[in-house]
Formats: C-alpha cells, structure tokens, sequence
C-alpha cells in the first residue's frame, strides 16, 4: 500500500501539536502590510499580526502561496510518499486551490487537490480528519471519500469582536459600522455549502 501524505495551507490555523502529530504539511499564505511581505505562520504569527493590524492606516491584503511554493513541498513530500491529498481554503475565498492544481499537474495523478469549501479551523478539521484516515490504513480513494462526508456534515460560524474592518474594508458602510460599535452588535457569519460567507444572526 503506497503512503499518503497530507497537505494544507495556512488558513487552516492549526496548532502545532496538531500539526506535528498527525505529520501534516502546510504551505503558508502570504500577508502584506504595505510593501512588506510575510509568510503566514512563519515569518508573522496572529500576535503580531493584530498588533500590525492596530497600528496600520491600511488594511493588510493576503495572496495564495506561487505554483512555486507548491511544486518545492510535493517535490520534497514525493521522495518519500506515494500520493498526496492537498487540502486548501475555499476557492470561492482565495485562488489557492486553482494554484494548487496548476502545481500538481507536474506530478502527474500523484497529487489529490480538495477544495475544503470552508476556512480557518473548517479547513483544520477536513485535514486532521484526512490524517488520522491515512494512519488507519485508508486507501486514498476512502480518504477522499471520509472527507468528502465531512465537508457534507460540518459547517463554519464566526462571530466578530468589531465591525470596525468590515468597515474599513468596504464590507459594511460606515454609518452600520458605527452604529454596530455603538451598540456592541457583534455578528455571526455563516460559511455555507458553496464556500461563501453569508450573513447568520447578529
């Protein structure tokens, strides 16, 4: 039986223990504040980032890793595994799914790409599930198949401590961002079954 490996990127927010028990991969995401460049979860950690996020008169901006990025980890996670499940933030939300792919083409049918339709702990969740698959003995066919029924039974809600980014971000006007803070409205965010967020409750 051929070994599996499992990729996810940075949007997963897993934490270390996770990531290092269940030997999962992650090719982190790029955040720019300005002309500086960090890589998520290497260079800049989410400390340092709400911090930067305070004192900037910008909002930061975010792009998927290069085809580059990709090809370098399967390269390196070949030498030693069979196949690769890659799991990756919505491609609704980011094109890192699409680059994913693009990478993947290089390696023929070795790279399995799965779009998670979901963010942050939603996208943690499928890789984790993915990992403790493959340390069960599933084939990789079954491994798709498990994560495809999670991606089915789970969904993601967040709620917000401020409106003052949706704000600033164009998201809401600023007079609903105002009254929000006023009235210490916090909303809860819903991402549904095609990756999109959308309003829940407030």
């Amino acid at each position: 039986m051929g070994k599996i490996a499992i990729v996810t990127d940075s949007t997963a927010d897993l934490p270390p223990e996770i990531i290092e028990k269940y030997n999962i991969s992650i090719v982190p995401l790029k955040v720019l504040f300005g002309n500086k460049e960090y890589k998520d979860g290497i260079d800049i950690g989410p400390d340092e980032f709400y911090e930067k996020l305070e004192k900037s008169n910008t909002l930061p901006t975010t792009s998927q890793p290069s085809p580059g990025d990709f090809i370098k980890v399967y390269r390196s996670l070949l030498e030693q595994y069979t196949e690769i499940i890659s799991i990756h933030l919505s491609s609704n939300l980011s094109s890192t799914v699409n680059v994913a792919r693009l990478a993947g083409k290089d390696f023929k049918d070795r790279i399995h790409v799965f779009d998670s339709k979901s963010i942050s702990l939603g996208i943690g969740l499928l890789a984790t599930e993915a990992a403790k698959s493959v340390q069960e003995g599933l084939r990789i066919n079954e491994v798709l198949e498990k994560i495809k029924s999670v991606r089915k039974n789970s969904e993601v809600l967040f709620t917000l401590d401020t409106l003052e980014y949706l704000s600033k971000g164009g998201r809401i006007g600023k007079v609903s961002g105002l009254l929000g803070s006023v009235l210490n409205i916090k909303p809860i965010v819903r991402v549904n079954e095609e990756g999109i967020y959308t309003p829940y409750a407030k």
